[in-house]
Parts: structure tokens; sequence; C-alpha cells
């Protein structure tokens, strides 16, 4: 079984990353507790393990053990977190105040150095500080809270990504932002009340009247029950007096009861108009239970709507592209290792293949300065013999090739494609596939060699490469 490294690589706010805002932090004690897990595990997939211990109100599992399980989810869920903020932003375009990075603070407010546990009724995040006394967090983190809620057990469930994602969008704090910026819950009597000449003008001529009649009437009442905070139906008398206004209009509708059904329509129109003109809530109030419930209408990935499965395969993507870089490496590493041991002029200097790189990602020495250290003659010998440049490139291909043939094979599994592919289909997923690959991961690793001299390897490329380094060191000192 093999596991991503989500489970042990968190991303967190970053003050210092202008840029972005946030940046990817490495667990090693969410790794460790992984293999521990993929070790012990009888078969079953490793998402339900962490779940089972970290839901568990069984005595035979320790709180360590729960807290570690905790731990590890809260990496794998810190990226739906991020990737719900950016797809939030998305969602409403460019004509906003605001972008992803200040929705963070709201939701992504973990930096994975706290050890949190659950109660028995699973309703408070309890923290864990060496041998003292539980306490009941003063700090709750959000991704503990998705983790809280998720009901792994439910036979419907929707997955952790989505449901993260749902939660996301939810939060109290980062909804109560969006209003400041108009992503408010308005009724239709609001949308109407507070109309505007730009939005009436795509309005036909009739409409125009009855929204003119409506603010006439409504908005002088409302005008004088100051302090009200919602907007309530239009009273009889109130749809009465519009009725006599738009006579004056020359439009007759014969009873308030069509008139109240107009206007409704009209709100529609203007609701409308705001999911465009990005001024709407991302959930809206249910009349009959008085809930939030999620927007029927806005393009976003509703988990009771049909293209639940088309964010199921993207996450699918996600997911392969994690397992598909660390397969990546393993193998290239495997093969370089092999490659320069069967070398008549290489063979000799195999060993130094890993202690090479080690130094060239973890210490950010340049070749000419390894070369010396690892007894090569030359910095063109340790170019020849390290080469992360051709590494990089090959892991890659590798990379991308993968994940291409397990989208492919999932996508058409889904229905999604043909099989055989179509020429113009293959052709445009592998092009997507590339573009996010290079996205995510690759075009930042290139960017860190070209840097030059004092540069950092921080990219999840590099972060991955020294966890498979370290391994390959434990597990065959001859190339220590």
């Amino acid at each position: 079984m093999v596991a991503s490294s989500r489970y042990w690589s968190m991303w967190c706010i970053s003050s210092a990353s202008e840029k972005l805002g946030y940046k990817n932090c490495l667990i090693p004690l969410a790794r460790e507790f992984v293999q521990k897990c993929i070790a012990s595990s009888q078969g079953g997939a490793i998402q339900s393990t962490l779940l089972s211990h970290f839901h568990t109100k069984s005595a035979t599992v320790t709180a360590r053990i729960q807290a570690q399980a905790g731990l590890c989810l809260r990496c794998y869920v810190s990226a739906s977190i991020l990737k719900a903020c950016q797809t939030i932003d998305h969602l409403f375009g460019s004509d906003k105040s605001f972008t992803y990075r200040d929705l963070l603070p709201f939701v992504l407010n973990d930096d994975g150095k706290t050890w949190v546990i659950l109660d028995r009724d699973r309703k408070t995040q309890l923290v864990m500080m060496g041998d003292e006394p539980l306490q009941a967090s003063t700090y709750p983190f959000f991704s503990v809270e998705v983790l809280r809620t998720f009901k792994s057990e439910a036979q419907s469930r929707l997955s952790l990504d989505n449901w993260t994602y749902l939660r996301t969008k939810q939060n109290a704090e980062l909804k109560q932002f969006l209003a400041e910026f108009g992503f408010r819950h308005l009724s239709d009597w609001a949308l109407l009340n507070r109309a505007r000449a730009h939005q009436l003008e795509r309005l036909s001529e009739r409409d125009r009247h009855l929204v003119e009649v409506f603010h006439g009437v409504y908005r002088r009442d409302r005008r004088q029950q100051a302090g009200a905070k919602r907007c309530p139906d239009p009273s009889t008398e109130q749809l009465k007096e519009m009725l006599s206004d738009l006579q004056v209009k020359n439009v007759v509708i014969p009873a308030v009861g069509e008139l109240m059904s107009d206007l409704k329509n009209i709100a529609v129109q203007l609701r409308q108009y705001d999911i465009w003109m990005h001024r709407v809530p991302l959930e809206i109030q249910d009349p009959d239970t008085g809930r939030d419930t999620i927007r029927p209408d806005l393009p976003h990935c509703d988990p009771d709507e049909s293209d639940l499965e088309q964010q199921e395969l993207l996450t699918f993507f996600h997911q392969q592209l994690d397992l598909a870089l660390n397969a990546g490496i393993a193998q290239e590493l495997r093969d370089r290792i092999a490659a320069l041991e069967r070398s008549k002029k290489y063979a000799p200097l195999a060993s130094q293949f890993i202690p090479g790189l080690q130094l060239y990602y973890s210490q950010g020495l340049s070749l000419k300065e390894i070369a010396p250290m690892l007894g090569m003659s030359s910095w063109d010998q340790a170019r020849r013999v390290i080469n992360p440049g051709d590494l990089l490139s090959k892991v890659r291909a590798l990379t991308v090739q993968q994940v291409l043939d397990r989208v492919l094979e999932q996508a058409q599994q889904k229905g999604f494609a043909q099989m055989p592919p179509e020429p113009n289909y293959l052709r445009t997923l592998a092009e997507q596939v590339e573009a996010i690959a290079d996205q995510e991961i690759f075009q930042a690793a290139v960017e860190e060699m070209r840097a030059g001299q004092g540069r950092s390897f921080n990219s999840v490329y590099a972060q991955q490469l020294r966890l498979h380094l370290i391994s390959f060191m434990q597990r065959e000192p001859s190339h220590g």
C-alpha cells in the first residue's frame, strides 16, 4: 500500500511569502505514523484506518495514537481547505476587493505543532501537552472541526475532500467576511428593494415599471420601519397600492396574487444578475426550514448535483499526482544508481550519487563545491554523476505519464472518455496534466535550481526528494 504525502505535508499560512500567502510544511511525526499504520494494516485503506483511530471510543487506542492519526488527517484536509479558498476566489472572479489570501486566516489556522484529540462525545477539541492533563482548546483548529463533523461511517457520505470543501464554504467567520463585500443572504424582497438603475436596464419595460412602483411603496414604508433588519413580505395593503400605481403606468394586473408572483419572477432575474456580478451568498436560507442550504444556481461543487463525479475526478487527479511524484522519484533514483553501477567509467562513484544529491538539496551546495567533498575530480564529473537537472526532467516525465494513464483510465470508467480515447481528447488531457503538474510541482523545482548562489530548496519536489534520500541512505548504507 502506498500512502499519499498529503498525510504528512501540511499547508500553512506563510507571512514571509507575499506572493502565495501559504507554504507546505513537512510533518515528520505524521510521516512516521503513516508508515507504521501501513506496516500494521491488514489491507484496509490508510484514510479509513486513520479516521478509525481519530474517532475511536475504544480504550485500547491511546490518546497518543488518536492525536497522531488526527495530525495525519489534519495534513490531508489542509490541501482541500486551501483549494476551497482558491475556488471561492475564482468563483467570484476579479470584480471584488479580496483574494483567497484574505480567506486563509479564517480556515487555514493549523500549524501542525499542537497535538489535538476529541472528547468521547466528539464535541470538544482537547489539547495534549506532554504528561499534563488534557485541556479544552482555547484556539480550535478548523481542520480538526472538519474532521470532528465528518461522518466516515455513513453509507452515503461525501468523500473527505468534498466534505472539507463544503465545510470551508460554510465557515461562519469566512461567510461574515464575505458579507462585508455584499455576499449576503438576500431575500427576494431585499433584492428588489436594493435594485439599482444598472440592474433595471436589463429588465423589460413592464418589469421596470413593477420595480419602480415596488420601490415607491415598499421603500417608503421601510424608511418608516427604522431598525428593522429583515425585509418582510409586502402586505396586502402595499400590494393593492402598487396595483393602483401600475394602472397609472398602463400596466394592468388583476390581483395581488399575480403581482406577488410577477415580483418574485423579477427577483429571480435580479438574483441571476447578481451571480454574474459576483454579489451573492454561498448559501441561501431554505424558507421551509429556516436553515442555510447550498445555492443550486452557483457553479460550484454541490454534493447533490450531477457534477459531483467531475469533482471526484479532480480529487482523484491530485491524489494520483502525489502518488506518481513519489513513485517517479523512487524509480528514477533506483534506475540512476543501477545505471552508474553498470558504467565502467562511473561505477566507482555510484555510491556517491545519493550523498551528492543530499548535499545539493539539503545544504544548497553547488556541484563545484560538492565535487572535492565526494572525491570527484571536477565539476563536470559531479554533473555527470549527480546531474540533478536530468533527474528532475525524468521524474517529471514519469510523473506526467503515470498521472495521464490513471486519469484516463478513471475518466473512461466514469464515462467521461471513450475507449480508445479520441486523439483530440487525449492531446488536451495530456496538455492539462502537464500544465497542472508544472504549476503545482515542477515549475518551482526548476526555478530553485536556476536561483544560483544562496538558493534554498523548498518546493514540493525538493521536499519529497529529501525524504526519499533519507530513506535510501537508511536502507542502503553502502550508498551513504
